[in-house]
């Protein structure tokens, strides 16, 4: 399972940036088409927080597609997974576009006293 050692990354990235202040929300950015499994992040994020500046702190997760144009008709198509298919039954696909990201959007720090 891959999704530990990118949690452990981002746990580490985020707990850099915050200073080791307390963290009390992380929002990510995860491409349906990244291979990545949201669950499987939520569940490691939970794991590798502990004893961290980070437990007990909110994963918000925000899944995006990736879009695409059918080659047959030229419909744009949301891919939600690498088999999407548009709409008029097509498999003709231009490249994606997006999709397959990872990324830290934000995250929220405790104010100091």
């Amino acid at each position: 399972m891959h999704e530990l050692s990118i949690t452990q990354s981002i746990v580490e990235a985020c707990n850099e940036r915050a200073g080791g202040a307390r963290v009390l929300r992380v929002t990510l950015e995860v491409g349906r088409l990244s291979c990545v499994m949201p669950d499987a992040l939520r569940f490691c994020f939970d794991v590798v927080t502990e004893g961290t500046p980070l437990q007990g702190s909110t994963l918000e997760i925000i899944t995006l597609p990736g879009l695409s144009r059918c080659r047959d008709c030229g419909a744009p198509v949301q891919m939600l997974d690498l088999l999407s298919r548009c709409s008029c039954g097509s498999v003709n696909l231009e490249r994606p576009q997006g999709g397959d990201q990872l990324l830290i959007k934000s995250i929220e720090i405790e104010e100091a006293a």
